[in-house]
């Protein structure tokens, strides 16, 4: 991720995180997509009333697609307000879900969504990462890396 890019999700009003991704899995490579959105999901988006607990993406019929994101209905919607949970459609390259698909056939790789954020064009954008999963042990070696990063960061205060 540039520098470009890293300025925009900042700017962005809206920043829904997952934020056991990392805490769960190596990221290898990232992806931001955009994501397929109907009647009042992006109402929903902008006020923050999304969730990327428990969620997933996989790759169907040469599609990628996110799986379990929950989007509460809009306040103000009428009796055409959207279901809470869908599949929804992300757009990315033909190449990139090549990419992806090969990667995910190996044991261990998934696709998992990262961060879901407005850019400077008011559209719902979703960074994505292909990641690989962590071992108990790794779980632990992440838990005292950042043990220590706190110890650190206490000590340097106190002087």
């Amino acid at each position: 991720m540039n520098k470009e890019q890293e300025k925009i999700r900042k700017k962005s009003p809206v920043s829904i995180r997952n934020k056991k991704a990392s805490f769960e899995y190596f990221f290898i490579e990232e992806y931001t997509a955009g994501i397929v959105l109907t009647g009042t999901e992006i109402k929903s988006i902008r006020l923050g009333k999304a969730s990327l607990v428990d969620t997933f993406c996989y790759i169907n019929n040469g599609e990628i697609w996110v799986k379990g994101m929950s989007v509460s209905p809009y306040f103000y919607g009428s009796y055409n307000n959207h279901e809470m949970k869908r599949d929804r459609k992300l757009l990315l390259n033909k190449k990139e879900i090549q990419r992806l698909q090969s990667a995910t056939k190996q044991t261990g790789y998934t696709i998992v969504p990262l961060l879901v954020f407005i850019d400077e064009h008011g559209r719902a954008k979703m960074d994505i990462a292909l990641c690989k999963g962590k071992k108990e042990f790794d779980k632990r070696q992440t838990l005292k890396e950042k043990e220590d990063r706190r110890e650190m960061d206490r000590a340097i205060k106190h002087f």
